[in-house]
């Protein structure tokens, strides 16, 4: 599955200091990140967790998750995070601020810099960094936050049961996005930038023959409006041509489609990814092309995406790197 790389000319700048030595290190701390960590301390691996630029990942900016097993009444994400983190804690993991700025993985111990000053050597390491969607880049995306602009239809479709809603995209994922609100929504919006999908064939069709989604061709967002909470979407209508025209749409949630982007970068010289980013693990487990580094969590999977999915790729990477340390001590 995996082909051979050069590692010549990586070596990463030399940190002054003494390094840290771990059994083993966890850069992330979503639900995979934390999941991993709890499954880790009972192993008595001794984790060392770096929380990253947003801890709690993608599940802190969500209102509120009804999905996940074990809260009948549902949670935040904020708060289902802080429960896995002390979780986490009081089985000995060690959770800290910090960023991981560097990596040489080229060799056991793995070497990770931290804020591009601190030297930790693990031998382990588990990639838990997640996956940041994009955004148009408009102002309102951040303004209706958690007020009617999701990037995760799976996870907040549920609330806009009856209602008009609106999905920007035109590939594969936003044409699953709006065959899953055309199941609980009144009517769906998929506002599409050119004259045709990049979808599937297959996909296409399936959207086509849905009688509740409307496709609007030719159109992207200028802006949203609402007092609070999004109350519809102001479109630009073949932006820049002669007809060009401003038109405006209600409707009470606005979802993004437009792609997510794994946080692999520091990992790429060592790991193998796809042509998106995503780290390749071999199926069935969390393992990736260097024996000893364990991926889980959305930074490896672009099919799923959900808290559940991560978490359970985070409790096989621990697993995976307590046997590994096991077999190899």
């Amino acid at each position: 599955m995996f082909g051979t790389m050069n590692l010549s000319d990586k070596q990463p700048k030399k940190v002054e200091g003494e390094a840290e030595k771990v059994k083993c290190l966890i850069i992330g701390s979503g639900p995979a990140g934390y999941t991993a960590a709890i499954y880790a301390a009972r192993a008595n691996l001794s984790p060392v967790m770096y929380e990253g630029l947003q801890p709690g990942g993608q599940l802190t900016t969500t209102t509120e998750v009804e999905n996940f097993p074990g809260y009948p009444e549902g949670i935040t994400g904020p708060e289902m995070m802080e429960d896995l983190k002390k979780q986490a804690a009081r089985f000995g993991t060690d959770i800290r601020w910090g960023l991981a700025t560097e990596t040489d993985l080229s060799q056991r111990p793995f070497k990770v810099t931290i804020d591009s000053s601190k030297l930790i050597e693990a031998e382990t390491l588990i990639i838990a960094t997640g996956a940041t969607a994009k955004y148009l880049g408009i102002d309102d995306e951040k303004k209706y936050a958690g007020g009617g602009v999701s990037a995760c239809a799976t996870c907040d479709g549920f609330f806009y049961r009856g209602k008009d809603v609106a999905v920007v995209g035109g590939g594969d994922t936003a044409a699953e996005e709006a065959m899953y609100l055309a199941g609980l929504c009144n009517k769906v919006y998929l506002i599409v930038r050119r004259d045709e999908l990049r979808a599937s064939k297959v996909m296409q069709e399936r959207v086509f023959k849905t009688p509740n989604i409307e496709v609007l061709w030719k159109h992207q967002t200028k802006g949203l409006f609402g007092d609070g909470v999004v109350e519809g979407a102001e479109l630009y209508k073949n932006k820049g041509e002669a007809n060009e025209e401003i038109v405006k749409i209600k409707i009470d949630g606005f979802f993004l489609a437009i792609g997510h982007k794994p946080n692999s970068d520091i990992f790429k010289p060592w790991i193998e990814t796809d042509e998106v980013g995503y780290i390749k693990t071999i199926p069935g487990t969390s393992k990736t092309n260097v024996p000893g580094v364990f991926a889980c969590g959305d930074v490896q999977d672009s099919h799923y995406r959900q808290a559940i999915t991560a978490a359970g790729s985070g409790c096989m990477a621990a697993i995976d790197s307590e046997r590994f340390i096991s077999e190899n001590a």
